[in-house]
């Protein structure tokens, strides 16, 4: 019973990494113009993500624009992009295979070694996902502290860390952690001794036996 809990605690907190990889992913903000150390007043926010740039008012609208050419972007940003869709997959891919090992569900209770397989297979892959995204998110914000602290870069165009990666960081902390929940929520094989063997029992002496 306690490896069941372990094992349905594991797949939530995987699943919700993977929800949170998702968010942080279609979120905009993954960094954002910083006005450390300058008087400049701006009327808007400037936030920059994967898939689009986007400009907030002081009034709270909210403008923003996709990119329009693939092949006129960063390498790193099409690889940060890669991962993150990389990991989302992968992800959905450990829900499918993991539910199937579920203690709870009675697919395959037929074969409990292989239901158990399954189980840490899904684990496996939700690790993966979460390493995927932990880089893509560590590679990205790597990018834009470099960028800050360059003394070439002009200070108006000087971007912080935003809220998008603090969320990847914190999904891929959940898919890791959920998928190492599922890989030790199986029980220990105990280990079988063979049956001790009785001494055989002395038969009762006759005469006959002595000459």
């Amino acid at each position: 019973m306690a490896s069941g809990g372990l094992q349905l605690m594991g797949f939530v907190l995987a699943f919700l990494g993977w929800i949170g990889i998702i968010i942080s992913t279609a979120m905009p903000q993954w960094k954002m113009a910083s006005y450390a150390g300058d008087n400049i007043v701006t009327a808007q926010a400037l936030y920059e993500g994967l898939w689009m740039s986007c400009a907030m008012q002081s009034t709270g609208q909210i403008q923003c624009k996709v990119y329009d050419s693939l092949l006129k972007l960063e390498s790193s940003l099409q690889a940060t992009r890669a991962l993150m869709v990389a990991a989302i997959l992968l992800g959905l891919v450990a829900i499918f295979i993991a539910v199937i090992g579920m203690k709870c569900m009675k697919c395959m209770e037929d074969d409990q070694v292989k239901k158990m397989r399954m189980a840490i297979f899904g684990g496996v892959i939700f690790i993966i996902a979460g390493m995927a995204a932990l880089v893509a998110t560590s590679w990205y914000g790597n990018r834009v502290a470099r960028a800050f602290y360059d003394p070439f870069t002009p200070v108006n165009t000087r971007f912080e860390f935003g809220s998008a990666l603090f969320v990847g960081w914190a999904a891929a902390s959940l898919a890791i952690l959920g998928g190492s929940f599922l890989c030790c929520s199986c029980p220990r094989r105990e280990t079988s001794y063979p049956p001790s063997r009785g001494y055989p029992k002395n038969a009762p002496s006759t005469g006959k036996d002595y000459v």
